[in-house]
């Protein structure tokens, strides 16, 4: 069933009022970029990695899905986000003052890209995450709206954009997880050498059984490890949720499907 508006907003449009977490709502547009499933896969891979961290710097945040996740799961740590888009940066500041999380989450209205918006975020940060778009200009069709079409099209740069802006914000002994296009990992290796850091752990995100992996999340860092490679299957071959999906929805603080059927 599609979702229904909740507000008219003259501006932005007819928006949807949803739950992130029991305890954190979003406003998304009707007709717009919408959280997914990349987006709860990336904020759990990050606190799975790095659970305690003092400071959060979230690329290129959109309406702030994985920015307010992290929030949540993590209520000692300072966060700071910045999107450029204008469109998803004036959800992002809804977002943040109607969750009560202006006093510990920051944000900056800026492209990541810019060596002055950058270096204004700070440094030092103990956990840096981005979600790039997936696709370079020409490889996929252009969506009608703007805000989707800078979500899915590398407009303001891709994979390399966000290792370029995260390697000099990451503390020395910092993790940066990066989610991108499952097809990204040659780019990702690239970039990460290019900037000095080491690509530590990648998971494939396979939305049904026997399909191709959808997307990927590194976890990179500055000191060299082995790769490790994971993977998780959203839904089973008949369709149904699996229990990576699962895990992934009490992570979000909603209970397990298994103990509902049960």
């Amino acid at each position: 069933m599609p979702p229904k508006p909740s507000v008219n907003d003259p501006v932005l449009g007819p928006l949807t009022d949803d739950l992130l977490t029991p305890d954190v709502r979003v406003y998304q547009r009707l007709d717009g970029h919408r959280f997914s499933s990349d987006d709860v896969a990336t904020a759990f891979v990050a606190w799975s990695t790095c659970p305690e961290p003092s400071r959060v710097l979230d690329l290129g945040c959109g309406l702030g899905s994985v920015l307010l996740l992290l929030a949540w799961k993590m209520p000692e740590a300072s966060l700071v986000g910045i999107e450029v888009q204008d469109v998803s940066f004036a959800l992002l500041e809804r977002n943040v003052a109607r969750n009560g999380l202006s006093s510990r989450v920051s944000i900056r209205h800026g492209d990541l890209r810019d060596p002055e918006a950058s270096s204004n975020l700070g440094t030092g940060f103990d956990l840096v995450t981005g979600t790039p778009p997936y696709f370079p200009p020409g490889a996929a069709i252009d969506a009608d709206d703007a805000q989707r079409a800078h979500a899915r099209i590398e407009y303001r740069g891709g994979v390399e954009a966000y290792v370029a802006a995260a390697a000099p914000r990451l503390a020395p002994h910092g993790t940066f997880v990066l989610c991108g296009d499952a097809r990204a990992s040659s780019r990702v290796d690239v970039a990460a050498n290019h900037h000095g850091l080491c690509v530590r752990a990648r998971c494939d995100v396979f939305p049904r059984a026997g399909a191709q992996a959808l997307f990927a999340i590194w976890t990179l860092g500055f000191e060299a490890r082995a790769l490790e490679v994971s993977s998780m299957t959203l839904r089973d071959g008949a369709g149904m949720p699996t229990e990576d999906a699962d895990r992934l929805r009490m992570f979000s603080g909603f209970p397990s499907l298994a103990a509902k059927s049960g």
